[in-house]
């Protein structure tokens, strides 16, 4: 593995950098959903922007209507974007689905939906969770039956980020009830205009609408929506869940919160000293800048061997479980640095960070839970990673 970027690497970092400082907002600090009304039409100019210089696929392959620069550049994009706060991903499709399509899908689904993907002109949800599964996905109980050239789709999926913004929907069913809990599933692709979706909105502790509940009320989606094989959807799942957890946006948001935490503190006095004048908060930024960069090499490996051909499993894993809960710790850190204004809400005259602190501070609890708890991924690196037996 390689510890360095190459020039061409190098090269683009600086040309996003440099795009991202002109094309946001004056005054730009970020720190909301993009699927939320305040955000979203930035997302959506964003988007279009990115688009139209072919950075929102840069890493795929030239035949799917990417640039060939591969994951590691790919990455790069991601971990620019989230250290800028930048709207104007679609991660459902760019990171997760785009990739499980090259790996799973038809000829006819790569044509339809991964040049759409590539110009920002579909968005995707993601249809996994479902009311009272828990984080055992393998439970899940939307059913899918069999009716002609159709499957009828019912049931329900819960936390559906963006759903309400979403045009098309990748979601997990039950096709085989009678089959052992991993067997059974097939992964299907859904038309969010189809007769029966209805998306019902949750919004979040921080304030944002970006979560969603959604019902099929027997929804029909043709077979040739299919990806993979029947009854062995898990496995595209799990692939697609690899692409989701190799956790360098968590990395690129890691970076900016610690960043602004270290600038805060520097410009903040107390008895007329900076508060990085005090050792304790000294070595505290200085752990948490050192985990930084463990999760930075954490997560370009994952890049690397997907570069290599190969899907990552467990390291995939490491990455997503050491990302979250060193935002986590970041966001500790900083209230505890900062003090009770770090409490204050946006907009508060002694907000500190104008807010954005506070909100990370919750919004970091929920990476640690989706795409996999944190006990999840842990099981995952015992039995893939460690070989340890299944308890």
């Amino acid at each position: 593995m390689e510890f360095s970027f190459t020039n061409e690497e190098q090269t683009f970092r600086e040309d996003l950098r440099a795009f991202l400082r002109n094309e946001l907002p004056r005054g730009w600090t970020g720190g909301r959903e993009d699927w939320d009304n305040d955000v979203f039409p930035v997302a959506q100019q964003m988007r279009k922007k990115l688009a139209a210089r072919g950075w929102l696929t840069m890493g795929w392959p030239r035949e799917y209507s990417g640039m060939g620069a591969g994951p590691v550049a790919q990455a790069i994009f991601g971990e620019e974007m989230l250290y800028h706060r930048a709207p104007g991903r679609d991660q459902f499709g760019l990171r997760m689905l785009g990739p499980t399509l090259m790996l799973f899908g038809t000829e006819e689904q790569k044509r339809e939906h991964l040049p759409r993907i590539a110009k920002g002109e579909r968005l995707w949800c993601q249809g996994y969770s479902e009311p009272g599964a828990g984080s055992d996905l393998a439970s899940l109980q939307t059913r899918a039956t069999r009716d002609g050239d159709d499957y009828v789709v019912s049931g329900s999926k819960t936390w559906t980020t963006g759903a309400h913004r979403a045009d098309w929907m990748f979601l997990l069913a039950r096709t085989d009830p009678a089959a052992p809990k991993h067997k059974g599933i097939t992964f299907l692709l859904m038309d969010m205009r189809s007769p029966g979706v209805s998306v019902r909105p949750l919004v979040n502790m921080v304030g944002d609408h970006a979560f969603n509940q959604v019902f099929f009320d027997d929804v029909r989606v043709p077979c040739t929506n299919v990806v993979g094989e029947t009854n062995r959807g898990w496995y595209v799942a799990m692939a697609l869940l690899s692409f989701e957890r190799s956790g360098v946006e968590h990395v690129g948001a890691a970076r900016r919160l610690l960043d602004d935490i270290t600038r805060a503190a520097r410009e903040t006095l107390r008895d007329g000293r900076p508060l990085t004048a005090d050792p304790i908060v000294r070595h505290k930024l200085a752990e948490r800048a050192v985990e930084t960069q463990v999760a930075r090499a954490l997560a370009y490996r994952v890049a690397w061997l997907q570069s290599k051909g190969q899907v990552p499993a467990y390291e995939s894993s490491v990455s997503k479980v050491f990302g979250t809960e060193l935002n986590q710790r970041i966001a500790n850190t900083g209230m505890q640095v900062l003090g009770l204004h770090a409490q204050l809400e946006k907009g508060s005259p002694r907000a500190v960070l104008d807010g954005v602190l506070r909100s990370y501070y919750l919004y970091t609890v929920a990476p640690t839970l989706y795409a996999g708890s944190s006990e999840v991924q842990r099981n995952i690196i015992a039995d893939k990673g460690l070989g340890l037996p299944r308890a």
